[in-house]
């Protein structure tokens, strides 16, 4: 509504504005004050295309063209009040003037561009944009990507920091997706396809970086990731188990996938009852082994003889290692016997 009121404005003034325009006395034929009239709100409606068109703005970018030109004007007076004395007066002062001043203004609005990342413009929408985004944004690791958790995980709508995709790790995934290998090429594609969904989802802030930071000459991967997140105040977001100590290593705070999962799996304590399918024959001579939906072995004490059979059994102790939770269970005579 807000965006809506201020339109119609801007329309109202623009052709206040026309108004102006003929109350100075246009030489010309009749039609000369529709055609003002008509241009001049033609012009605003041309403006107004333009910022429905384009709804993704950086303000980033917005910010640097803008302090760019700034500072480019005001270097261009400075300079010019100072050389002033020593110009003659000349019919090329003016253009050499105009010269100067997109010679400075380019320059500046340039160095803004290209280092815009590198310091924070202190304006309030920018703090503010920053807070709702989150604190810290989440480096994406090619392993994570691959993985194909994370845009699951995106769907819940839990992800509220902004989702960095470095260079590196992108040329990384796409020398994958072109291997020779069959099975590391669909991995490759799969990884891409995931990115373009994280990419084109609404309530996702995401952004590819592009640039290459001294830091990174002559250093792999999981270096790069490490020193990026250094320098972004940021997070990494993995499945990989040797980026995850690295990282650890340089004080960079990890978010490792598998931990995720693991932490989301229900947690049983002995004593309560479940259904599970035996699937096959465990170690042990009695034993029975059972996955639950999320993956979760489950070791039946007394299910070796019941494979392909859903029993209830009843839990007596978990093991957690590396590789997940372990359940321990025995079949629930007593459901059997009923």
């Amino acid at each position: 509504m807000a965006l809506l009121i201020l339109r119609v404005c801007f329309i109202c003034v623009a052709a206040g504005v026309a108004t102006l325009l003929l109350r100075i006395g246009w030489e010309g034929p009749s039609y000369t004050p529709y055609l003002v009239i008509f241009g001049t709100v033609l012009l605003s409606l041309g403006v107004i295309a333009v910022d429905i068109f384009t709804p993704r703005k950086q303000i980033e970018v917005i910010t640097a063209i803008y302090f760019g030109l700034l500072v480019g004007i005001l270097l261009t007076y400075i300079l010019w009040v100072a050389l002033a004395p020593l110009i003659p007066d000349s019919p090329y002062a003016a253009p050499a003037q105009l010269l100067m001043a997109a010679v400075l203004c380019y320059g500046c609005t340039s160095l803004l561009l290209q280092t815009k990342d590198d310091f924070r413009f202190v304006i309030p929408y920018v703090e503010f944009s920053r807070d709702l985004k989150g604190i810290r944004p989440i480096v994406l690791d090619t392993s994570a990507i691959i993985d194909g958790r994370l845009a699951d995980l995106a769907e819940t709508n839990i992800i509220e920091s902004q989702l960095v995709m470095p260079g590196f790790v992108l040329a990384e995934l796409q020398s994958i997706a072109d291997s020779s290998d069959r099975l590391r090429r669909a991995r490759g594609r799969r990884g891409l396809d995931i990115l373009n969904k994280l990419r084109a989802h609404p309530n996702i802030d995401f952004q590819i970086y592009d640039r290459e930071l001294p830091e990174f000459s002559g250093q792999p991967v999981d270096m790069k990731l490490v020193i990026l997140a250094k320098q972004l105040e940021g997070k990494i977001i993995t499945g990989d188990f040797n980026l995850n100590k690295v990282a650890k290593v340089h004080n960079v705070p990890v978010i490792n996938l598998n931990e995720v999962a693991a932490s989301l799996r229900p947690q049983f304590l002995p004593g309560e009852t479940f259904e599970v399918r035996v699937v096959k024959a465990g170690e042990g001579p009695e034993q029975g082994v059972g996955y639950l939906e999320d993956g979760t072995m489950v070791v039946i004490e007394g299910g070796r003889h019941r494979i392909n059979a859903t029993l209830n059994v009843v839990v007596t102790s978990t093991l957690q290692t590396q590789a997940g939770r372990m359940i321990f269970a025995k079949v629930d005579e007593a459901a059997v016997r009923a």
